[in-house]
Protein backbone atom coordinates (compact mmCIF):
# COMPACT_ATOMS: atom_id res chain seq x y z
CA UNK A 1 0.00 0.00 0.00
CA UNK A 2 1.46 3.59 -1.17
CA UNK A 3 1.42 6.09 1.80
CA UNK A 4 0.03 8.81 -0.84
CA UNK A 5 -1.48 8.02 -4.11
CA UNK A 6 -2.10 10.81 -6.37
CA UNK A 7 -5.21 10.83 -8.64
CA UNK A 8 -5.08 12.50 -11.80
CA UNK A 9 -7.68 10.71 -13.86
CA UNK A 10 -10.87 12.63 -13.96
CA UNK A 11 -12.88 9.92 -13.85
CA UNK A 12 -11.51 8.24 -10.74
CA UNK A 13 -11.69 11.46 -8.79
CA UNK A 14 -15.22 12.01 -9.39
CA UNK A 15 -15.64 7.86 -7.98
CA UNK A 16 -12.95 8.60 -5.19
CA UNK A 17 -15.12 11.41 -4.16
CA UNK A 18 -18.31 10.07 -3.74
CA UNK A 19 -19.25 10.14 -0.05
CA UNK A 20 -19.97 6.31 -0.15
CA UNK A 21 -16.78 5.14 -1.48
CA UNK A 22 -14.83 7.51 0.39
CA UNK A 23 -15.77 6.36 3.76
CA UNK A 24 -15.29 2.38 2.15
CA UNK A 25 -11.84 3.84 0.88
CA UNK A 26 -11.03 5.04 4.71
CA UNK A 27 -12.21 1.51 5.90
CA UNK A 28 -10.10 -0.62 3.46
CA UNK A 29 -7.02 0.57 5.29
CA UNK A 30 -7.15 -3.17 6.45
CA UNK A 31 -8.32 -6.20 4.09
CA UNK A 32 -12.15 -6.73 4.40
CA UNK A 33 -15.42 -7.81 2.62
CA UNK A 34 -18.11 -6.68 1.30
CA UNK A 35 -20.29 -8.24 3.79
CA UNK A 36 -17.99 -6.76 6.33
CA UNK A 37 -18.19 -3.43 5.07
CA UNK A 38 -21.98 -3.70 4.61
CA UNK A 39 -22.29 -4.72 8.36
CA UNK A 40 -19.87 -2.34 9.50
CA UNK A 41 -21.42 0.75 7.58
CA UNK A 42 -24.93 -0.51 8.19
CA UNK A 43 -25.15 -0.61 4.15
CA UNK A 44 -26.95 -3.40 1.77
CA UNK A 45 -24.08 -5.28 0.68
CA UNK A 46 -25.38 -5.39 -3.00
CA UNK A 47 -24.96 -1.45 -2.30
CA UNK A 48 -21.62 -2.09 -1.25
CA UNK A 49 -21.08 -4.46 -4.02
CA UNK A 50 -21.62 -2.09 -6.16
CA UNK A 51 -19.42 1.01 -5.10
CA UNK A 52 -16.37 -1.77 -4.69
CA UNK A 53 -16.83 -2.45 -8.47
CA UNK A 54 -16.59 1.76 -9.11
CA UNK A 55 -13.41 1.86 -7.35
CA UNK A 56 -11.62 -1.25 -8.39
CA UNK A 57 -12.24 -0.27 -11.96
CA UNK A 58 -10.29 3.14 -11.28
CA UNK A 59 -7.40 1.08 -9.50
CA UNK A 60 -7.99 2.68 -5.94
CA UNK A 61 -8.74 -0.88 -4.42
CA UNK A 62 -7.40 -4.09 -5.37
CA UNK A 63 -8.04 -7.76 -4.28
CA UNK A 64 -5.94 -8.38 -1.14
CA UNK A 65 -6.77 -12.10 -0.87
CA UNK A 66 -9.55 -14.94 -1.15
CA UNK A 67 -11.45 -17.37 0.74
CA UNK A 68 -13.28 -20.50 -0.01
CA UNK A 69 -16.54 -20.70 2.08
CA UNK A 70 -18.67 -24.02 0.83
CA UNK A 71 -18.76 -23.22 -2.81
CA UNK A 72 -18.41 -19.39 -2.47
CA UNK A 73 -15.45 -17.20 -3.04
CA UNK A 74 -14.81 -14.22 -0.90
CA UNK A 75 -13.17 -11.64 -1.60
CA UNK A 76 -11.08 -9.25 1.18
CA UNK A 77 -10.04 -5.66 -0.68
CA UNK A 78 -7.71 -3.05 0.42
CA UNK A 79 -6.69 0.36 -0.40
CA UNK A 80 -4.11 1.28 -2.78
CA UNK A 81 -3.15 4.04 -1.03
CA UNK A 82 -3.56 5.05 2.75
CA UNK A 83 -4.68 8.51 1.29
CA UNK A 84 -5.14 10.47 -1.88
CA UNK A 85 -4.98 13.71 -2.99
CA UNK A 86 -6.63 14.76 -6.34
CA UNK A 87 -3.92 16.24 -8.97
CA UNK A 88 -4.98 19.57 -10.62
CA UNK A 89 -4.41 18.31 -13.47
CA UNK A 90 -7.78 16.24 -13.17
CA UNK A 91 -9.26 19.48 -14.04
CA UNK A 92 -7.40 19.86 -17.31
CA UNK A 93 -7.29 23.36 -19.14
CA UNK A 94 -8.82 24.86 -15.83
CA UNK A 95 -6.23 23.31 -13.49
CA UNK A 96 -4.46 26.53 -11.63
CA UNK A 97 -1.28 27.62 -13.02
CA UNK A 98 1.40 29.91 -11.65
CA UNK A 99 2.09 31.18 -14.87
CA UNK A 100 -1.38 32.59 -15.26
CA UNK A 101 -0.90 34.91 -11.69
CA UNK A 102 0.84 38.41 -11.85
CA UNK A 103 1.28 39.10 -8.27
CA UNK A 104 3.67 36.59 -7.25
CA UNK A 105 2.53 37.64 -3.43
CA UNK A 106 -0.68 36.80 -3.66
CA UNK A 107 -2.16 33.58 -1.77
CA UNK A 108 -3.75 32.54 -5.19
CA UNK A 109 -0.43 32.14 -6.76
CA UNK A 110 0.91 30.32 -3.56
CA UNK A 111 -2.06 27.94 -4.01
CA UNK A 112 -0.78 27.40 -7.83
CA UNK A 113 2.62 26.67 -6.51
CA UNK A 114 1.08 24.17 -4.62
CA UNK A 115 -0.64 22.50 -7.49
CA UNK A 116 2.34 22.43 -9.43
CA UNK A 117 4.26 20.71 -6.82
CA UNK A 118 1.29 17.97 -6.60
CA UNK A 119 1.21 17.52 -10.64
CA UNK A 120 5.07 17.85 -11.48
CA UNK A 121 6.07 15.11 -8.29
CA UNK A 122 3.33 12.77 -8.70
CA UNK A 123 4.35 12.59 -12.30
CA UNK A 124 8.23 12.02 -11.07
CA UNK A 125 7.49 9.59 -8.65
CA UNK A 126 5.30 7.42 -11.18
CA UNK A 127 7.91 7.36 -12.99
CA UNK A 128 10.58 6.36 -10.88
CA UNK A 129 8.47 3.76 -9.08
CA UNK A 130 8.21 2.33 -13.05
CA UNK A 131 12.24 1.81 -12.81
CA UNK A 132 13.01 0.97 -9.27
CA UNK A 133 13.84 4.08 -8.41
CA UNK A 134 13.96 6.39 -5.52
CA UNK A 135 12.78 10.01 -6.19
CA UNK A 136 15.63 12.00 -4.23
CA UNK A 137 13.68 14.70 -2.60
CA UNK A 138 13.79 17.86 -0.04
CA UNK A 139 11.23 19.09 2.08
CA UNK A 140 11.59 21.86 5.10
CA UNK A 141 8.58 21.94 7.61
CA UNK A 142 8.79 24.20 10.23
CA UNK A 143 6.97 27.35 12.25
CA UNK A 144 7.76 30.49 13.38
CA UNK A 145 5.89 33.29 15.07
CA UNK A 146 7.22 36.78 14.67
CA UNK A 147 6.75 39.47 17.10
CA UNK A 148 5.62 42.29 14.22
CA UNK A 149 5.45 42.59 10.84
CA UNK A 150 8.46 44.41 10.50
CA UNK A 151 10.31 41.31 11.41
CA UNK A 152 8.42 39.85 9.59
CA UNK A 153 9.49 41.45 6.49
CA UNK A 154 13.34 41.41 7.43
CA UNK A 155 13.35 37.55 7.98
CA UNK A 156 11.91 37.60 4.48
CA UNK A 157 14.30 39.93 3.18
CA UNK A 158 17.64 37.85 4.94
CA UNK A 159 15.93 34.39 3.52
CA UNK A 160 15.74 35.90 0.35
CA UNK A 161 19.32 37.05 0.28
CA UNK A 162 20.65 34.03 1.75
CA UNK A 163 18.69 31.64 -0.95
CA UNK A 164 20.14 33.76 -3.72
CA UNK A 165 23.62 33.32 -2.10
CA UNK A 166 23.68 29.39 -2.59
CA UNK A 167 21.64 29.45 -5.53
CA UNK A 168 24.20 31.19 -7.11
CA UNK A 169 27.18 28.69 -5.50
CA UNK A 170 25.34 25.26 -6.61
CA UNK A 171 24.00 26.64 -9.83
CA UNK A 172 25.86 25.21 -12.87
CA UNK A 173 23.52 25.76 -16.07
CA UNK A 174 26.44 23.98 -18.30
CA UNK A 175 27.38 21.15 -16.31
CA UNK A 176 26.73 18.40 -18.35
CA UNK A 177 25.67 15.52 -16.16
CA UNK A 178 23.33 17.45 -13.94
CA UNK A 179 20.17 18.07 -13.52
CA UNK A 180 18.01 21.08 -12.86
CA UNK A 181 15.74 20.88 -9.51
CA UNK A 182 12.99 23.83 -8.55
CA UNK A 183 13.08 24.79 -4.75
CA UNK A 184 10.26 26.62 -3.97
CA UNK A 185 10.07 28.20 -0.32
CA UNK A 186 6.67 29.32 0.57
CA UNK A 187 5.03 30.79 4.29
CA UNK A 188 1.63 31.44 5.22
CA UNK A 189 0.06 31.87 8.61
CA UNK A 190 -1.25 28.95 10.49
CA UNK A 191 -5.23 28.91 10.60
CA UNK A 192 -6.47 29.65 13.60
CA UNK A 193 -7.71 26.97 15.78
CA UNK A 194 -11.06 27.24 17.39
CA UNK A 195 -11.19 26.88 21.21
CA UNK A 196 -13.90 24.40 22.57
CA UNK A 197 -16.49 26.37 24.48
CA UNK A 198 -16.97 26.14 28.12
CA UNK A 199 -20.51 24.11 29.00
CA UNK A 200 -22.57 26.63 30.67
Amino acid sequence: MLDVEVIDDPEAATVALEPVRSRLLAELAVPASAATLAARLGIARQKVNYHLRALEAHRLVRVAETRQWGGLTERLLVATAASYIVSPSALGPVATDPGRSADRLSASYLIALAARIVREVSGLVRRAEEIGKRLPTLSVDTEIRFRSPAERAAFSQELTEAVTKLVSRYHDASAPSGRDHRLVIVAHPLPHESTPQEPS
